[in-house]
C-alpha cells in the first residue's frame, strides 16, 4: 500500500458491479446485491476503497443503539496482504467513533486464520462461536464472534 493513492469513500449504487466482482472473487458465498441494496438503503453506513482508480475494496457498518456491528468487509484478492484490509477496518472504527459507539461487534468464519488475526492486531476480542453460522461447501460453518470496545 505505501505509495500508492488510497481513497475511501461512500459506496453509490453505480458501484455494485465493482462491489459485486470483489465478493464474488473474495468468498465462496458472497453477498448478493440485495444485500448490498438492503444496506445502501437502510441507512448503514456502506463504502468503497480505491487504489490507483481501482475499486479494491468495500466494508458496510450498521449502527444502533451505542453498538456497531461490521457486517461486511471485503478486499478482492489481488490486492490482500497490501494493508488494505486494516485501512477500510479502521475507516469503519474511526465512523464507529464518530456515532460515540461504545462497542463494535462482528463475526469471522472460524477457518478465515487471516481476517481473525486482523481483527485480534486491532483489539478486537472473541467473545463466542455461533454454531453453523455461514454456508460451506461441505454445509455450514461456525463464525467466531468477536468485539471491541471504543473509548
Amino acid at each position: 500500500m505505501e505509495g500508492q493513492c488510497v481513497n475511501i469513500r461512500v459506496m453509490k449504487h453505480i458501484d455494485m458491479p465493482y462491489v459485486l466482482r470483489n465478493e464474488l472473487a473474495a468468498y465462496p458465498h458472497p453477498w448478493r446485491e440485495g444485500h448490498f441494496r438492503t444496506s445502501l438503503n437502510g441507512g448503514d453506513d456502506c463504502f468503497v476503497m480505491e487504489s490507483d482508480s481501482r475499486l479494491v475494496g468495500h466494508g458496510i457498518l450498521s449502527t444502533g443503539a451505542g453498538e456497531a456491528h461490521v457486517l461486511n468487509l471485503c478486499v478482492h484478492p489481488e490486492a490482500q496482504g497490501c494493508g488494505f484490509g486494516r485501512k477500510m477496518l479502521d475507516h469503519l472504527l474511526d465512523t464507529a467513533s464518530q456515532k460515540a459507539v461504545n462497542v463494535v461487534f462482528l463475526e469471522v468464519r472460524a477457518s478465515n486464520r487471516s481476517a481473525r488475526a486482523l481483527y485480534e492486531s486491532a483489539g478486537f476480542n472473541e467473545m463466542g462461536l455461533r454454531p453453523n453460522y455461514y454456508p460451506d461447501v461441505h454445509g455450514r460453518e461456525d463464525a467466531v464472534l468477536m468485539g471491541k470496545e471504543l473509548v
